[in-house]
């Protein structure tokens, strides 16, 4: 029995010391950024085909999932606004890094469990008539409407500790999906573009592979940009 016990208070101590070390790290925020990204592609791939539900289902994920996860890794979910905490003096380059991998895993966790469930390779489909030109502005312009409102609602001491930054932020992505959608594919957000194309590389006919560039470039420069207005209008 006395051995039992001692056992138990070994447990009891090793698991104090993970809690502690886990506590005291980062890593809590790179399972809270893949986790987010995880629902956010998951609800994307899963609802593609349902076309006028599908924007308020992502719209809805991706406020959850940043009131689940902004008090902890500040629920980034997107590169571009990793990238753009960076511009704002908010997170080092070496933690952005960590933060984009734990992104690009949880979206090809998603694709992988899209296409277990359908059978199909997730796809973002943009319009065969739009230019690549047309594609990119659509995803910069959306993508920086929503960074902007991101450093607006959940980054500005005036609005600090508010309690409708996750629903100004589901409901800009949720207006961009519907707005651009037919054009770009709405993507806005480099880890869901890269994750489809990344697994249709390896699994599929890697036919979507040239469409890479339009969801790093157009997100990416959106995001910059709309890190400077912020700074040129608030600071």
């Amino acid at each position: 029995m006395m051995k039992i016990y001692n056992k138990l208070i070994e447990l009891q101590y090793l698991l104090l010391y993970f809690y502690t070390k886990f506590k005291n790290n980062k890593m809590k925020n790179y399972i809270t950024e893949f986790i987010g990204t995880f629902f956010l592609v998951l609800t994307i791939g899963l609802t593609s085909e349902v076309d006028h539900v599908a924007p308020i289902a992502i719209g809805g994920m991706l406020m959850v999932m940043v009131y689940m996860g902004g008090h902890i890794s500040g629920a980034h979910y997107n590169p571009a606004v990793s990238i753009a905490m960076i511009i704002r003096g908010l997170l080092s380059v070496k933690e952005a890094i960590k933060y984009i991998l734990s992104q690009l895993s949880g979206a090809i966790l998603a694709v992988l469990l899209i296409n277990w469930l359908g059978g199909t390779i997730m796809e973002i489909p943009h319009s065969e008539t739009a230019s690549p030109i047309q594609i990119l502005i659509v995803e910069a312009i959306f993508t920086f409407a929503l960074v902007l409102v991101i450093l607006n609602v959940a980054t500005n001491p005036k609005t600090e500790g508010n309690s409708y930054y996750g629903l100004a932020i589901g409901f800009t992505i949720m207006a961009a999906a519907y707005a651009g959608e037919g054009i770009s594919g709405g993507v806005y957000n480099p880890a869901v573009g890269t994750g489809p194309i990344l697994i249709d590389a390896i699994m599929g006919d890697g036919g979507t592979l040239s469409n890479l560039w339009y969801y790093l470039v157009g997100p990416i420069a959106g995001g910059v940009l709309a890190t400077y207005v912020y700074k040129l209008t608030t600071d």
